[in-house]
């Protein structure tokens, strides 16, 4: 046992120079290649967040464009529909109208037919009045000239 101190000592001694180099290498990779390379994995992770925070407004934006977009199309859809109604009120309006003055049209003519008709009818009264009266006559003149060449 006392042999195995003073040669542990010695190993001990002998492998300070190894840990003086490795504690030295550990810091110095620590520094020259871990400390840029979690700099740069920063950066990325920054640039993967503003990038992701980007597209976010992008899309937030692009989202609100859209429902403007629909809500003035829903407004041109209402506008063009009013329009359609209105003009269709005017065709029914314009027809009416149309439809009353074909109504009135045709019984002003009706009417003035009916004026026609009755005063061919009267003229045709009075010359059958006229027509029978001479008619008579005549049957009447014959009637006597017959009775009278019969007499005499």
């Amino acid at each position: 046992m006392e042999q195995i101190l003073p040669e542990l000592g010695g190993l001990l001694l002998k492998a300070i120079p190894t840990f003086i180099i490795l504690l030295f290498l550990h810091f110095y990779f620590k520094f020259m290649l871990f400390a840029p390379l979690r700099k740069s994995l920063e950066q990325r992770d920054e640039l993967t967040a503003g990038a992701r925070r980007a597209a976010e407004r992008s899309l937030a934006i692009a989202e609100r464009k859209a429902e403007e977009y629909e809500a003035k199309f829903r407004d041109a859809r209402a506008e063009v529909y009013k329009q359609q109604e209105e003009t269709r009120k005017k065709w029914m309006e314009d027809q009416a109208a149309q439809t009353a003055a074909a109504h009135e049209r045709s019984r002003t003519s009706m009417e003035e037919a009916r004026k026609q008709i009755a005063a061919e009818a009267a003229s045709a009264r009075q010359s059958l009045d006229q027509s029978s009266a001479a008619l008579a006559d005549q049957i009447a003149d014959r009637m006597l000239s017959r009775r009278a060449g019969e007499a005499a």
